[in-house]
């Protein structure tokens, strides 16, 4: 074995590339408590572009007071430039609105992403709409973005569970998730965003889109570990055929309206798995998880990426930059 590395050992019917879209620099950091410098962020991102991830979500152009950690929108995104120009680095934004594309265009975003919800509780809680106003809120940019060229991928979250609602049946969020690819979603994101999804219901909502006539590779998922479900429900994903899987390096982020909820997945753990399938994603694991090491200690405290745990306290294995 390779030092720090596991033994690959190939499984049949998994796809031989998965892509990571890594989330850590704004699902990961938006509800850290403390104030994150932008000089922090935008190193933070170039460490994980150095890394090998080819997709990193960069931040949200919400309105500040909805997200005083993303607050620094304008300043940060052109600190990131170089990374897309030279090293072909996709750096998707979150907007919420028009006005959200608006100022994220003004500064060369090319990849955007609006956030859905599967239920009305969630969707009353996060954007004080019902389902379908947000849907017909989300409806003209989309359509902008996409007159302007530039990819959109869609969140779907609660697509398993709900905080207030319990579970989500497999038809509800199969109607919402179709709606949302219907606006001109190049890609959609499922997110498990409580953590109680199982591999049996994932592999149900999978198929339940395919015969709504959704392929498969227009789909990603982005699952939370509250149960320990996390890895479970991406291999489940991945025989499935799906390969975008997102991720946020040290398993940073949580949700605001879910208590309860443990942080994403965490990309180390994510690539460690990968990499004993032998499947290619293009990330040093060493040089991330040095990464994260080197975050954890700005913000104070250690990962919860058991590889990441794994991987430093082990003198043989331990990260460098």
């Amino acid at each position: 074995m390779t030092e720090g590395l596991p033994m690959a050992v190939p499984a049949r019917g998994l796809p031989a590339r998965v892509r990571i879209h890594e989330v850590g620099a704004r699902d990961g950091l938006q509800n850290e408590k403390g104030v994150v410098p932008t000089e922090v962020k935008a190193e933070f991102i170039h460490r994980l572009a150095g890394a090998g991830l080819t997709t990193i979500e960069a931040t949200s152009f919400v309105h500040p007071s909805w997200v005083p950690q993303l607050a620094d929108a304008e300043q940060l995104f052109p600190l990131l430039g170089g990374l897309a120009e030279t090293e072909g680095v996709a750096l998707p934004v979150l907007v919420p609105n028009e006005r959200g594309l608006d100022r994220a265009v003004a500064l060369g975003a090319r990849r955007i992403a609006v956030f859905g919800s599967a239920t009305e509780s969630f969707a009353r809680a996060n954007l004080n709409r019902t389902v379908d106003e947000s849907l017909a809120m989300f409806a003209p940019v989309v359509a902008k973005a996409r007159a302007d060229g530039i990819h959109v991928r869609g969140y779907l979250s609660m697509c398993f569970g709900d905080p207030w609602e319990g579970p989500v049946p497999v038809g509800q969020a199969v109607r919402v998730a179709k709606a949302l690819l219907d606006l001109g979603c190049d890609e959609l994101s499922l997110g498990d965003t409580i953590g109680v999804a199982t591999p049996g219901h994932v592999r149900a909502l999978l198929a339940g889109l395919n015969e709504r006539g959704v392929p498969t590779d227009v789909l990603g998922v982005h699952f939370h570990d509250t149960y320990g479900q996390a890895l479970s429900n991406t291999l489940a994903a991945l025989q499935h055929g799906v390969t975008t899987v997102d991720a946020s390096a040290g398993g940073l982020g949580g949700c605001p309206y879910a208590k309860s909820a443990t942080g994403n997945l965490a990309t180390e753990d994510l690539v460690w798995m990968l990499q004993g399938l032998g499947i290619e994603t293009g990330v040093d694991l060493g040089r991330l998880t040095a990464t994260s090491v080197w975050l954890a200690e700005r913000l104070g405290r250690p990962s919860p990426s058991r590889t990441v745990r794994a991987l430093s306290a082990n003198p043989a294995q331990s990260p460098k930059e």
